[in-house]
């Protein structure tokens, strides 16, 4: 992705240097390795963050680990993907007649309190509705890499841009009714619709990705990395990897087909309204 020298958003709330609260995360698909691997790419917090009793904001403790280059120039690059994405969905807000709130990309290091709940690096990347916050612990490119074998800038990105399309759920209050929906549902049928949730934010991905290759930020071999990332953090692919077998009632988040095919039709689509995963037959 040829992203030097482009604008970086101001929107970046560094909190590399302090600690937070504990963390308190429940059990999930075979264990906590997997619970990582499922939470992967835009987990709902409110039901996977659980607040700590009596835990207060961030300490301000200072972190024991310094900054080095490399995270630095991780953070220039996310501060680059953020800004795209707020230029291109301020411009498809505009044309709909709607106002685009930016969100917050918060920075961190081990763990860090949200207004969801308090949460470990090892839970991932994940959105907030109750601050309008992303979260990132920029060692988590480096996992995208080495354990999901997902590597390249642009996979990084289509990580960003997943977490700014729940965003933009938000803001259509479609996370809003996802949840009131899923309070009268089974367990079975809610994790359809979590599913549903998730290829929308894929999509969305998809639509910003769309835009950015318009502008010409895309490089050889762009698309693909992204398309090694959707298709890394599949529900069937993890959990065949982590025990052999998958059990497609309990997936979150839709398998490996699924992610790179709504993807794909947002970046050829590069429209909000072909992304209705909800009422399609075929998610």
């Amino acid at each position: 992705m040829l992203w030097r020298g482009q604008r970086q958003s101001e929107n970046i709330e560094d909190r590399r240097g302090m600690s937070g609260g504990g963390l308190a995360v429940g059990g999930g698909l075979g264990g906590i390795v997997i619970l990582i691997i499922a939470l992967l790419l835009g987990a709902d917090p409110r039901q996977l963050l659980e607040q700590a009793p009596g835990q207060g904001p961030a300490s301000g403790t200072e972190s024991s680990r310094s900054v080095n280059p490399k995270e630095e120039e991780l953070k220039q690059f996310s501060a680059t993907v953020l800004a795209s994405t707020e230029d291109v969905w301020n411009e498809i807000f505009r044309q709909q007649g709607m106002t685009y709130t930016k969100p917050v990309l918060v920075l961190f290091r081990d763990r860090v309190q949200s207004a969801c709940g308090n949460a470990g690096a090892a839970v991932g990347p994940f959105y907030c509705p109750g601050d309008e916050k992303l979260y990132l612990d920029l060692s988590f490119f480096n996992e995208l890499e080495t354990r999901f074998r997902a590597p390249g800038d642009f996979a990084e990105a289509y990580v960003i841009a997943h977490e700014v399309g729940h965003h933009v759920q938000d803001l259509l209050h479609t996370m809003e009714r996802v949840d009131a929906a899923r309070g009268r549902m089974s367990e079975t049928q809610a994790n359809e619709l979590s599913v549903r949730l998730e290829l929308q934010a894929d999509y969305f991905a998809g639509v910003w990705a769309h835009y950015a290759q318009q502008k010409g930020l895309l490089e050889m071999g762009d698309i693909d990395e992204a398309l090694g990332a959707a298709s890394a953090v599949g529900d069937d692919r993890l959990q065949r990897e982590a025990q052999g077998y998958v059990v497609p009632d309990s997936f979150t988040h839709g398998t490996s087909e699924q992610r790179i095919r709504w993807f794909r039709k947002g970046l050829e689509s590069g429209g909000i309204r072909q992304g209705d995963t909800f009422n399609s037959r075929n998610p």
